[in-house]
Parts: structure tokens; C-alpha cells; sequence
């Protein structure tokens, strides 16, 4: 049967189901190129503002997995499993938690991204360390899943190249909001890269995609549900980011802080969420080890320092260090009653950590440390926060930034629970 664009932004603009056929034909004539980008985008809008059932989204996830690779696991000798967080502010936990999970006897091929705006990227962050490169093969990708367990690096090219071309569209034309298009762009590529088991960290807050509990469970819902519907093995965390997590947001300073967690020495949040998603990934993937002890081991660490070394890294070299830091001090005594992780995240961009664009590199120095977290006591002159940069003239803007996104009372605040709910398949 034949079809055309037509057709299809129609039947969803008047709020009709897309069948299986229309669905397939779309994905794959829109990476082809023989449907143009304004159809397209007025098919974003379509399902924007009309939705999709769950059905429609598994079968839209397939179709955008089936316009490119497949990447071949097959050879791993270990059950394979993998990460996916929503994105966040001071969100460094694949760093600790791929060579957890790898020391307790699972595989972990964890293909990442780069930072875009307030949240960070993982890639970036590894890049911090001298000589890592983040471009492999798949052979290397299954050689180095064999040798040490786990693998943290950059998709190829070739996964998901609708999701590639419809995301940049998404993100011009106003309907990167949509739940189905989010998801099944998140599904797409951890479906592509072939783990047998996934397990989400979606996250609510400021500083958070999804800002509600209730949105972040939409798209969690969402996600296990075309996971399920693919065959993957999959459950999904509901966690907090309305604070950073741990005291480092940036690259260096994450990467510095990921060790510490791999050798027991690192913040509480970063810990408990660390060995929360450990324990999940570990079950799905049929391990029976509790990750607790082996990370205060520290056989956590060697697998770390075996994967940065397999991928070029030295994992002993010092780290980038800034050419200007300037300190935020307390205004008064009291307690720190709140400190916004969007505020903190956007002024580590303005520091040079993130890009605004794809193709704006990043300063692998700049990041801000956190030397109070809310239900601290503070005094009158102690340092709150420690802003890291190579460029001096950014710290005004930082700091603009961060204007009201503190706040000093007489007596701590309640605390919201780092992990909210746990949904699984």
C-alpha cells in the first residue's frame, strides 16, 4: 500500500491512531529524506498536541531503532545491562556505577552524550581525563565488555539515525515537550545498542527535564512501556533533582568526586542513588550480588581504573584545574534552606561547562563545587559554593545566575527523599 505525508499528518491531526504501515513508511521516508522537514515538524505538532497511544510509540521507537544499526552483542559473555538517566544537575552516576555493576559480574555497554544547556554530559566529563577517547568500534566495544565489564562511549553513527534528525527538528520547532517523542527518543537508541536489560533514572525537579513527579512518572510509564514492548527487561527509578546531586557539578570536579565514590569516600546522595541503581541493574540482570560491599571493596576502583586505562585514559593523571575560582560566601548565619539545581547548573554552563550549541566545545576545568547542602549550618563569610572557570568574564553571569537560587533560614528544611518510587515492567 502506498502513502504519503499528507495523509499521515492528517489522520494524527485530527486525532486519529497512526497504524503500524503509516508509522513505518513516515520514520523511514523521513530518513531518506523523501519527506521533507515541514511535514515533519507538522507531524511533531500533531502528536504534540494530540499524543500517541502506547501502542503507536513502540511501534514509532521500532521504526526509528530499524533506520540504522543494530549494535551485535552477541559475543559478550556477560547479561548485559544498562543506564539511562533523564538528565540532571551534578548527575555523574554512570561514572561510579558501570564499573560497580561490571565488578559485580554483569556487562554494561553505556553509550552516552555530550551536555546541551543546564544538565551535563557524560562524555564530557570523561574527557576531562587525559588521553580517554570516547570513539570505538564495536569490536572494541565487545572486546573491552569481555576484558573488563564495562564500556562508557559515544554512539556511532549509524544507531537511530531518525532520531538524530528528528530530534534537531523537535528542538526548532517547539515540540520537544511531547511524551511519545521523548521517549521513544530515549527508547530508540537503548534499544539500537542492544543490552538485554535497561533500567531508567527519570528525574523530577528544577533541575530536571520532567519539573513535576507527575510528568517525570508520565514519561517513566512511557518508557517501560516500549520497553516492554521491544523485548527489553526494564524497570525505572523516580528520583529527585531539585538540589545537585553530590558537591561537583562540571566535568573534572564530577570526575574527581566519581572516584571518591568508587574508593567510600564520596557524598551520601551520590552513594545511595549509585548502589540504588546498582542493585536494580543487577536484578534485571539476573546477578545475585549486592553491590554494597564490593563498591566499599574498592574492587570498584580497579575496574574503573581499567576501564579509563582500555579506552587511552590515564586514570592516575591529575585532572584540569581552573585558571580563576571565585567563592559565593553566606551573607548571615543560619541554615542553608534551599539551593536550586537549576540555578547551580545554568551557572556552571555560564562557567564554560556546558554549550549552548552542539558544536560549542566545553572547559573541562570550569564547574562549581558545593561546600554547603540544604540542612547545613552556616556561618556569616563561610564559602557556599566555589565557581571554577578559565574565563573570568563569566563569572558575573554565573553568579546572575545564581542570584535567588539560594537561600539562608534559621531553621533546616524538610527534606524530599532522593528516590521517590521504583516502576517496573
Amino acid at each position: 500500500m502506498s502513502h504519503n505525508a499528507i495523509d499521515v499528518i492528517r489522520a494524527k491531526r485530527d486525532g486519529n491512531r497512526l497504524t503500524d504501515a503509516q508509522i513505518d513508511w513516515v520514520i523511514d521516508a523521513y530518513t531518506r529524506g523523501a519527506v521533507a522537514d515541514e511535514q515533519m515538524s507538522a507531524l511533531a505538532m500533531a502528536i504534540f498536541l494530540n499524543g500517541m497511544t502506547a501502542e503507536e510509540t513502540a511501534r514509532w521507537t521500532a521504526a526509528m531503532v530499524a533506520s540504522g544499526e543494530h549494535l551485535d552483542l552477541s559475543a559478550v559473555t556477560r547479561p548485559t545491562v544498562d543506564k539511562h538517566s533523564t538528565g540532571g544537575v551534578g548527575d555523574k552516576i554512570t561514572l561510579p556505577l558501570a564499573p560497580l555493576v561490571a565488578a559485580c559480574g554483569a556487562a554494561v555497554p553505556q553509550l552516552s552524550g555530550r551536555g546541551l544547556g543546564h544538565t551535563g554530559g557524560t562524555l564530557d566529563k570523561l574527557e576531562s581525563i587525559p588521553g580517554w577517547r570516547a570513539n570505538l568500534s564495536t569490536a572494541e566495544i565487545t572486546a573491552q565488555l569481555n576484558s573488563v565489564g564495562a564500556v562508557v562511549c559515544a554512539a556511532t553513527e549509524g544507531l537511530a539515525p531518525a532520531d538524530r534528525k528528528l530530534y534537531a527538528l523537535r528542538d526548532v520547532t517547539g515540540t520537544v515537550e511531547a511524551i511519545p517523542l521523548i521517549a521513544s527518543s530515549i527508547m530508540s537508541k537503548k534499544i539500537a545498542e542492544g543490552a538485554q536489560s535497561l533500567v531508567l533514572d527519570v528525574k523530577s525537579g528544577t533541575g530536571a527535564f520532567m519539573k513535576t513527579e507527575a510528568d517525570a512518572r508520565r514519561l517513566a510509564e512511557a518508557l517501560v512501556a516500549i520497553g516492554k514492548a521491544n523485548g527489553l527487561n526494564i524497570s525505572a527509578l523516580l528520583t529527585d533533582m531539585s538540589v545537585p546531586l553530590g558537591r561537583a557539578v562540571g566535568n573534572a570536579v564530577e570526575v574527581a568526586e566519581s572516584v571518591e565514590v568508587l574508593k567510600g569516600n564520596g557524598p551520601a546522595d551520590v552513594t545511595e542513588l549509585t548502589i540504588a541503581l546498582a542493585r536494580e541493574m543487577l536484578a534485571l540482570a539476573g546477578v545475585d550480588t549486592d553491590p554494597a560491599p564490593v563498591l566499599a571493596s574498592g574492587q570498584a576502583y580497579e575496574t574503573w581504573s581499567r576501564m579509563i586505562s582500555a579506552q587511552g585514559g590515564n586514570p592516575e593523571a591529575p585532572l584540569p584545574t581552573p585558571a580563576h575560582v571565585h567563592l559565593v560566601e553566606a551573607q548571615e548565619d543560619g541554615v542553608l534552606a534551599e539551593l536550586d539545581a537549576y540555578a547551580v547548573g545554568v551557572a556552571a554552563w555560564r562557567l564554560g561547562a556546558g554549550r549552548a550549541r552542539k558544536e560549542d566545545p566545553v572547559q573541562h576545568a570550569a564547574g562549581i563545587l558545593c561546600h554547603a547542602k540544604p540542612g547545613d549550618r552556616v556561618t556569616k563569610g563561610q564559602p557556599l559554593l566555589e565557581l571554577h572557570t578559565n574565563t573570568e568574564d563569566a563569572i558575573p553571569a554565573a553568579l546572575a545566575a545564581l542570584d535567588g537560587g539560594y537561600r539562608i533560614a534559621e531553621s533546616a528544611p524538610e527534606t524530599k527523599p532522593l528516590l521517590l518510587d521504583t516502576l517496573r515492567g
